[in-house]
């Protein structure tokens, strides 16, 4: 399993929002997530809206993909956008900055 890490920032007037979004994500996307690679699969929030990820994955390009295929991605990426800054015209998906790993205890 590859161990991927990710960054996006949440505009600091929708983190409440954003939560709460997160408390109820919808069994659909939740389910193409898992059915994809998305495994072990969790995000944490700083108060300044800054977005880490983090999730395992056997092929993070492949897990990319195969969301990319759902029609339930398309509607959630949709529904979240507005919270991101800095996307440039990309869906928050495309937008996720990976950082390297360079160190793991295991």
């Amino acid at each position: 399993m590859k161990r991927v890490c990710f960054l996006l920032q949440v505009k600091k007037d929708r983190l409440d929002e954003y939560r709460r979004r997160h408390e109820r994500v919808w069994p659909e996307m939740l389910k193409a997530l898992r059915e994809t690679g998305w495994h072990n699969y969790s995000l944490f929030l700083r108060d300044d809206g800054l977005l880490v990820g983090y999730l395992e994955t056997p092929d993070f390009d492949a897990a990319l993909k195969g969301m990319a295929s759902q029609p339930i991605n398309e509607a959630w990426q949709a529904e979240m956008g507005p919270f991101f800054e800095r996307l440039e015209g990309q869906r928050p998906d495309q937008a996720m900055f990976t950082l390297e790993e360079v160190f793991h205890l295991d």
